[in-house]
This record gives C-alpha cells, structure tokens and sequence, in this order.
C-alpha cells in the first residue's frame, strides 16, 4: 500500500523535468529519471512470486520423511507371538473345583463375557456339564459351538473344545497323569490367559517342562 502513493510522485518528477527543457540542458538528464520506473515494477516482483518458492522447498523434506518411515511400519507389522498367562490358584483335588467357580465369577465380574470362558476338569464332571449331557451330545455341543455361556468340559473331550480367550483347569483328581494331560491341551485352546486351580507341586511339575 505505501507504494501507491509514489507512483504519482514519480510522474510529478517526471514532468518536472519536462518542464525545464526550455533551457535545453536538463532535458536530456531528467528522461533517465523515468527510470525509476522499472523500480516501481517492483510491486509485481513483490514477495509474490517468492512465496511459492518455500512449499517448494520443504516439499524435498517432506519427500525425504516417507523413505525412513516406511521400513519402520512394515517393521511394526511384523506379528509376535502371543502366549497367554498362566496364573495358578493353590487347592486340593477337594476344593479345585469351588476354586474354578470362583475364579471364573471373578472373571465375570471383571468385565469377561461368558462365552470368552471354558472350564476344563480332569476328574470329576462339573454339575453343568453333566445336566446338559442327559439332554445328548448334540444340544451340548452345540451350546459350545453357540459361544454365549461359559463351557465345562471334561478332560476326555477337552481336545474337542474350540480356543477361547481364557481357560479354567480344575485339577479335581482324576488319574495321576490328568494335569500332564490337560495342562498342555488347556494352554493351547486359552488365547489370553489360563487359570490352573490344584496341587502347586503338581501344577509346576508340568508347567516347569515347558507346558
């Protein structure tokens, strides 16, 4: 905006000039002072044409970003494999059971859907198991199969049941080899965590070779 009001003063001084050729010197001299003028030009020189020129320049940086950045994302990408947690509730082949109820109401309580839960027995059936196999394998199944409620299983059909988040073992007796047994089968269906609810002498007999 300053610049405008000197464009008039650049003509007055140019007819200025004019003005004196009656003494027939100067009129050569002041014609180079139009040549201000091409100063004047300068607004279209302005930063405008500049301006364009730094987006240019980052452009080169912004383009160098990617090129690091990529390999580091197809780094990240790379899948590791999960393990679940194994957590162990001390009980005798007794109580091993009552510890699996409450472990899995605890479960409940926390936020844990019912269908994210099986609970495996390597003795005697769970009450549950029991009343629903009077009505056939199949409706029992397919309540396992349905996913909606928690699913107790005996170790004898255990290998049938499908992978769930977490896993209840209750090591309620059985025969002597029922937690070497389950325990391996049991950590590969939990996907988040597995419960073992028994013997600790006997549940770290089996899970220090490497369950």
């Amino acid at each position: 905006m300053p610049l405008i009001p000197e464009e008039p003063q650049i003509h007055e001084s140019a007819q200025g000039p004019r003005a004196t050729p009656a003494s027939g010197r100067t009129a050569p001299t002041p014609r180079p002072v139009p040549g201000p003028r091409p100063a004047a030009p300068s607004r279209p020189g302005r930063p405008g044409p500049l301006r364009p020129t730094p987006p240019v320049q980052r452009a080169p940086h912004a383009a160098a970003k990617p090129g690091p950045s990529a390999p580091a994302a197809s780094a990240a990408s790379a899948p590791a494999a999960a393990t679940p947690q194994i957590q162990l509730i001390p009980a005798s082949a007794e109580g091993a059971l009552d510890a699996a109820e409450e472990a899995v109401d605890l479960l409940l309580d926390s936020g844990r859907a019912p269908g994210d839960v099986l609970v495996i027995t390597t003795g005697e059936q769970h009450p549950w198991a029991a009343h629903e196999l009077s009505f056939g394998e199949a409706s029992y199944w397919a309540q396992h199969d349905a996913g909606d409620d928690v699913f107790y299983a005996d170790a004898g059909v255990a290998d049938r049941a499908g992978v769930r988040p977490v896993v209840v073992v209750a090591v309620n007796g059985g025969p002597a080899t029922a937690a070497a047994t389950v325990l391996p089968l049991a950590h590969k269906r939990a996907d988040a965590l597995l419960i073992v609810c028994g013997d600790p002498q006997q549940i770290n007999a089996v899970l220090g070779a490497g369950v």
